[in-house]
């Protein structure tokens, strides 16, 4: 579908202001593909169309639900295994060791979609059996996205969702099959919660996180906006903490306010604001 630079603007801008997402001339062909089922819908025959009505009514449904459906929310259930094995192996037995005393661990994943990230990590804790039990886990789950929330919130998944990063026993030992879809049991997902966030905004917790994963979302930010969520990141999380973000992500370059974590991937800890670099501490 074509797509002039007028109508582009108007989208991409609407789009900028509603999540700070950037979207560049290498993802305009997202637009009508994106677009299509609201075009139906609507009885919207161009993209032209759309901008001139997204311009007369400003603040509409109609802005809210193409803001929505430009939202990338691809997610899967372990979504880069390995990455997800050096928690278990490393990160929470640190965080372990750290918290031995107040025995408390809240962790926030950023940009967390339809929930399959929050829930991979709840069912992370399950499976360490009685070591977590006295232990108070809040385990948050936020997206820019209402709908997607609500889905996450429900806990259900497709049989498609499901087998995408679950093993057969993981499906089995987590999860209900129902009529309408696999629905996540009460006792894995007890320490689990959503809530409709921007990242850009300020954390949602006046605590600090012990964990935050901010995976795939800060690829979607242009320079200036990048730098602004690292800056939410940065007061979101514990000193002592971790921050996880994306395997094609990085702070190297990017940000002074975080460093990597030595033998671990996309792992990164907070560096104090007036120290500058320092060296990197051990996985």
């Amino acid at each position: 579908m074509e797509v002039s630079q007028a109508s582009y603007v108007v989208i991409a801008d609407l789009l900028a202001k509603h999540t700070g997402q950037n979207l560049s001339e290498s993802r305009r062909w997202r637009i009508g593909t994106s677009l299509a089922g609201i075009f139906r819908e609507r009885g919207i025959t161009n993209v032209d169309q759309l901008a001139c009505l997204l311009d007369a009514d400003k603040g509409s449904q109609l802005e809210r639900d193409v803001v929505e459906a430009l939202l990338n929310n691809e997610t899967y259930f372990f979504r880069d295994k390995p990455t997800f094995d050096q928690l278990t192996e490393k990160v929470f037995p640190r965080l372990a060791e750290l918290r031995r005393n107040e025995k408390r661990l809240q962790i926030w994943c950023a940009g967390c979609s339809t929930g399959q990230e929050v829930h991979s990590i709840a069912i992370q804790f399950a499976e360490q059996g009685s070591f977590w039990d006295d232990w108070a886990i809040d385990i948050l789950g936020t997206d820019v996205s209402h709908k997607v929330i609500s889905a996450a919130r429900s806990g259900r998944y497709s049989q498609f969702e499901v087998q995408r990063g679950l093993s057969v026993s993981q499906m089995l030992d987590h999860f209900d099959e129902t009529i309408s879809g696999w629905q996540i049991r009460t006792g894995t997902r007890k320490n689990v919660r959503f809530q409709q966030h921007n990242i850009l905004d300020e954390a949602p917790a006046h605590r600090r996180f012990d964990l935050v994963l901010c995976r795939n979302v800060l690829l979607y930010f242009d320079a200036r906006t990048r730098e602004k969520a690292f800056e939410r990141l940065h007061s979101a999380v514990s000193p002592d903490g971790f921050v996880m973000l994306g395997a094609g992500e990085t702070v190297v370059g990017q940000t002074d306010l975080f460093t990597p974590v030595r033998g671990l991937a996309s792992v990164y800890e907070p560096l104090p604001r007036s120290s500058g670099l320092k060296a990197v501490r051990a996985g």
